[in-house]
């Protein structure tokens, strides 16, 4: 099986920044309480930017840096929790945008763990020979399913978009999904329907039991402990899983980029792993958690530093709602 390897990377923030003491004066926290259990300094938002504007412009920074014109690209695929409408999908709209005439497009959505799904989807898109360079972005405006009055949630997440052109390669490739449904209810954002024929309505009590409040039911909720236990288990199992399959122990591996929600998490994940600290690249302090754009943003970050080389052995290593979780390591 042959592998991917990245043509191009791009990433795209918001100018606006909201730092810790600017929290502090909504809420009733700090900077002293926030940074020690999240590893959070400061996240961007995209106050006046739809969730598509940031997508389209990582995508312009990665053909960019691939050296290539949109009307190169065979497929779009964008990850998004967050998308601006139910219907297109924000791949078309990137589409009309960057001008990628020939290319097919669609949207996955595994939240936190979207990049990674785009990736083993994208990589199987590949295989087939029939697509040749793919573009995908994962573009997420977390600050617009946000309960600003909650303070144990609303200070975790920023908005970003992260984008990377792909195309297949000799090196290895290997890649694990899981999901494990039975503990949606940790982490969701609903889509509040308003009926608008009651007399056909069927209440679903199941549901409606469990988004009984109005912050429920309009924003984004999560069970941090839950969600803390489930990742850190998840994301271990996950690294575990492709590294037996290409046949190394997890501390061989060059570089770890993991889901950016909490630097706790992270921390004991890698330890459970014996990957030491050096080998993880974190930019958390800075960005927050920016659910699925954290990955690519974080590539665009090392391939622009110069620090993500050639013929590393690369492992991306994600969690998000559903509960979604997966892994890839992928030789550079």
């Amino acid at each position: 099986m042959s592998g991917l390897q990245f043509l191009g990377t791009g990433s795209y923030v918001p100018d606006f920044v909201a730092d810790n003491d600017r929290f502090s004066q909504i809420l009733d926290t700090s900077d002293e309480w926030i940074y020690p259990r999240t590893g959070i300094k400061k996240r961007q938002l995209a106050v006046d930017k739809p969730n598509y504007y940031m997508g389209t412009e990582a995508a312009k920074d990665a053909l960019k840096s691939a050296g290539i014109t949109a009307d190169k690209i065979d497929l779009i695929i964008v990850s998004t929790c967050t998308p601006d409408f139910f219907y297109p999908a924000m791949s078309c709209l990137i589409q009309k945008r960057i001008g990628a005439v020939n290319a097919s497009c669609f949207d996955v959505n595994s939240a936190c763990t979207g990049f990674i799904t785009a990736m083993d989807i994208a990589h199987k898109f590949l295989e087939t020979d029939k697509y040749k360079t793919i573009l995908i972005v994962s573009s997420e405006k977390l600050s617009s399913q946000q309960d600003y009055t909650d303070r144990a949630n609303c200070i975790l997440f920023g908005d970003a978009a992260g984008a990377v052109v792909v195309a297949k390669s000799d090196g290895q490739f290997s890649s694990f999904l899981g999901a494990e449904g039975d503990e949606f209810d940790a982490l969701y954002c609903k889509v509040n329907y308003q009926s608008n024929c009651p007399w056909f309505k069927d209440e679903d009590e199941f549901y409606e039991n469990r988004f009984d409040t109005f912050a429920k039911k309009n924003y984004l909720y999560q069970d941090g402990r839950a969600v803390y236990k489930f990742a850190v288990n998840a994301m271990a199992d996950a690294v575990n899983h492709v590294s037996e399959q290409i046949g190394i122990a997890p501390s061989e591996l060059d570089l770890v980029i993991p889901h950016q929600a909490n630097l706790r998490i992270i921390a004991k994940a890698t330890e459970l792993l014996g990957i030491p600290e050096e080998k993880v690249y974190t930019n958390i302090e800075y960005m927050g958690n920016v659910s699925s754009a954290c990955i690519p943003v974080g590539i665009d970050e090392l391939y622009k530093s110069g620090r993500l080389k050639r013929g590393m052995k690369l492992c991306l290593v994600g969690f998000g709602a559903g509960l979604t979780y997966g892994s890839i390591i992928m030789e550079t």
